[in-house]
């Protein structure tokens, strides 16, 4: 990639050129994280050093624009509809059915480091794509169980976590663990566009059911906060057409500027800190361990054996 910058304000604005298309990126000393200092254009750096460990799962996938334009403290807007008479010629848009919107909209498609800095430009802190792809929209790649806690221990999310990977291994398919960037897990389980959202919302949901019979004292399966209080929220709502959550390897809005981080299953144990994987330590651990989501776009399973042995743990 080649990345060409020409500055027109040391501090503000930067003209840069990567891979040949010339971005105008502005407000660079802005501060996004006001407690530690980190600045716009350090999020943008950090993107642009990232792409190529994450652009493998933005790849064709419409994008929810979660955009944060004065920094965490402030309120942020999701935009879904990108204005193409406003945008440069170059963003890639593909017209999609919005079920909320009730309307056909220009969703931005994020495929190269150019696109992923135009994101950042706009306050794109976090990235947040579809589970599915636009030319095959209705059929996810994946299964997402989302742990969501309340007023609990980071070790009962890791302790509900590894129920699930239990589960899965009773099922023999796979799933891949990462941080949130927050305060839970993500559980991805690769279903490789074989199967529409309604099927993989099911097999969620009774997934999610087991998880709550195993562990009642510490899981939710209900959706209202009030009726579930301060428990894990095992949300397998997240496996719906138009979903989106944070990427592997987004930042996060939050304090530290924490990065949603893949792990290795004998990581989740009590004593991992989500805290720890942030802009600046997921790089070394990169060089580490590499890759740890490749898995999560290259497996898949047979839903329909691994339905008729779940069916028998509910």
């Amino acid at each position: 990639m080649k990345t060409n910058d020409k500055k027109t304000n040391a501090k503000r604005d930067k003209e840069v050129t990567i891979s040949g298309t010339k971005l105008q990126l502005t407000n660079l000393d802005k501060v996004y994280f006001p407690k530690e200092g980190i600045t716009k254009g350090e999020i943008i750096d950090y993107y642009r050093k990232i792409s190529r460990y994450i652009l493998p799962y933005l790849k064709n996938r419409p994008q929810s624009l979660n955009r944060h334009v004065n920094g965490i403290t402030q309120p942020g807007f999701y935009q879904k509809d990108m204005d193409t008479d406003k945008i440069p010629e170059w963003v890639h848009t593909e017209q999609l059915y919005s079920k909320s919107n009730e309307a056909y909209i220009d969703y931005l498609i994020c495929n190269d480091t150019a696109t992923l800095v135009y994101m950042a430009n706009l306050g794109c802190i976090e990235i947040n794509p579809w589970h599915s792809v636009y030319d095959n929209p209705d059929y996810a790649d994946y299964l997402i169980m989302d742990l969501d806690p309340g007023k609990i221990s980071f070790e009962a999310v890791v302790e509900t976590a590894q129920i699930i990977h239990d589960i899965c291994n009773e099922l023999k398919i796979p799933s891949f663990c990462k941080t949130s960037g927050a305060t839970g897990l993500h559980i991805y389980i690769p279903t490789g566009k074989r199967y529409d959202y309604d099927q993989v919302k099911l097999f969620a949901e009774l997934i999610a059911t087991v998880t709550n019979q195993r562990l009642p004292a510490i899981t939710s399966i209900e959706r209202a906060v009030a009726k579930r209080k301060d428990k894990i929220y095992v949300d397998f709502l997240q496996n719906r057409k138009g979903q989106t959550i944070a990427a592997a390897y987004s930042a996060r809005p939050k304090p530290g500027a924490t990065v949603s981080t893949p792990l290795l299953w004998e990581e989740v144990k009590p004593g991992l800190d989500p805290k720890a994987f942030t802009i600046y330590t997921i790089f070394d651990r990169l060089k580490e361990k590499g890759d740890l989501w490749k898995g999560v776009l290259r497996k898949s399973f047979d839903l329909e054996k691994a339905l008729m042995k779940l069916q028998k743990l509910v």
